[in-house]
């Protein structure tokens, strides 16, 4: 068997042909594995009918349906992205046979684009033998997977943290519930109606989730855990979901490890509450300091990682790429942490946003954490302003869900819970955190919108 990641569902399809693959969360429409391999083949002959060459890249411009997904695995087949015109039309005109299958291993399956959260996003190219590897490791590594699992997906399929679990349902016969977009409410709902078993959700989806009204009486019964990633999980939202009975544990990683980083597994998710865990299974980890030495037990340094699964480079961006990854192949991630005495790491921020005070590192996780405990408090982002007698001041910027929450009110709840050196010198209150469709909070845009200086 080539190493094509398209006939990952080749093979699936021989294995499990009737199987539930895909549900769609808008009209719960479904296919099964048999039923996606053969509109997926019918696509791949009429993109090769129409010309599309193997390492054409074209965007795939739609939401969340299994048209994205049958793009993905039919372009994946014949070693090209497209989207079509008319999709049905276009697919149906196709053979049901397996297409010509033009890439594989080192041939690039992706150009994925970053969150963008800092400057402007970067094209990471990964290939079809990276996202194997990243299977390999997420598989190996996964919590107390089944054979029967059923997966909910809320996040877009642009992003890593949705098509990496997609194609690993794929390649482990589970069922993929999709989400079009995603709707707090919605996702409680087909918790239980749909029996989930897994899901991956960032930070802010599950501080939606937990608002929703009565959200502890839908039936979660099937629930086993939440995976949750692409931002710091303040650890009283992990107790908040404790307290209905339901397991979340944290996972780190980036587009540029094809997904993989560290993982919490099961035994440690509450009493290693606030870590994301070890290695994947066929990941390294590293945190050093800022000359590249391995820094000891509990000291702050940068997270490096290696592996199989690490991009090839930054699209049309060699400059970029040779300041990411070292010549010996570690993957620079921009992310400060610690690494206890027995492995475990704690992600703390981005190196880009941490705020230098006084000569003094803060980092803005630790003060959003300490906010987001106060009841009135819905959300909550802080910046750095500049400030004259500190080169730079924390300042947050709350969603309140009372109005009567005043500035004060903040700053007295942070007093005695951090260093003085930390806390915030202002509050602002907006009504929406600006965030990527990943979910991550958009800090440039915060930075423009209160530019300072800190209040004295």
């Amino acid at each position: 068997m080539e190493n094509n990641i398209g006939l990952l569902l080749t093979r699936r399809a021989e294995l499990n042909r009737d199987r539930e693959a895909y549900v769609d969360s808008a009209t719960r429409n479904r296919w099964t594995f048999g039923e996606l391999e053969t509109r997926t083949n019918q696509l791949g002959h009429s993109l090769v009918d129409a010309g599309v060459e193997k390492g054409d890249r074209v965007a795939l411009l739609m939401m969340n349906s299994i048209e994205f997904l049958e793009s993905y695995l039919a372009l994946a087949k014949v070693g090209a992205v497209v989207v079509p015109d008319d999709y049905d039309d276009f697919r149906d005109a196709g053979s049901k046979e397996l297409p010509p299958i033009r890439a594989t291993d080192d041939d690039m399956l992706y150009i994925m684009y970053t969150s963008g959260t800092t400057g402007l996003p970067k094209g990471v190219m990964h290939t079809h033998e990276t996202t194997l590897w990243a299977l390999f490791s997420f598989s190996a590594s996964a919590n107390d997977r089944r054979n029967d699992d059923r997966n909910l997906n809320a996040l877009p399929l642009f992003h890593v943290g949705a098509l990496l679990p997609v194609t690993m349902n794929i390649y482990l016969g589970h069922t993929s519930v999709i989400m079009r977009e995603f709707d707090p409410q919605l996702a409680w709902q087909l918790i239980e109606e749909e029996r989930i078993n897994t899901s991956l959700l960032v930070p802010a989806m599950l501080n939606f989730m937990v608002q929703v009204p009565n959200a502890q009486d839908y039936d979660h019964s099937a629930l086993r855990y939440i995976y949750s990633g692409a931002s710091p999980l303040p650890v009283n939202l992990i107790k908040a979901y404790a307290d209905i009975g339901i397991e979340v544990h944290q996972v780190y990683g980036l587009t540029e490890s094809c997904g993989p980083g560290c993982l919490i597994d099961a035994d440690n998710a509450l009493n290693k509450i606030g870590s994301t865990g070890r290695g994947f299974f066929h990941t390294d980890v590293r945190i050093v300091d800022e000359q590249g030495n391995d820094c000891l037990p509990n000291e702050q340094g940068e997270v490096w990682l290696a592996g199989k699964h690490i991009m090839k480079g930054y699209w049309n961006r060699p400059d970029a790429t040779a300041e990411t990854i070292t010549q010996d192949g570690w993957l620079r991630t921009g992310d400060v942490a610690v690494m206890d005495e027995e492995g475990f790491v704690y992600i703390q921020d981005r190196i880009k946003d941490m705020i230098i005070s006084g000569g003094e590192n803060v980092y803005p996780a630790e003060i959003e954490n300490v906010i987001l405990g106060h009841p009135d408090v819905a959300e909550v982002a802080v910046i750095g302003q500049p400030s004259e007698r500190w080169g730079e001041s924390p300042f947050a910027i709350v969603v309140r869900k009372s109005d009567a929450l005043l500035e004060t009110d903040i700053l007295q709840h942070c007093d005695g819970k951090l260093a003085r050196f930390k806390l915030p010198k202002g509050a602002a209150f907006i009504d929406i955190i600006p965030r990527n469709a990943n979910g991550k909070v958009l800090k440039r845009v915060l930075r423009e919108q209160f530019p300072g200086p800190a209040p004295t």
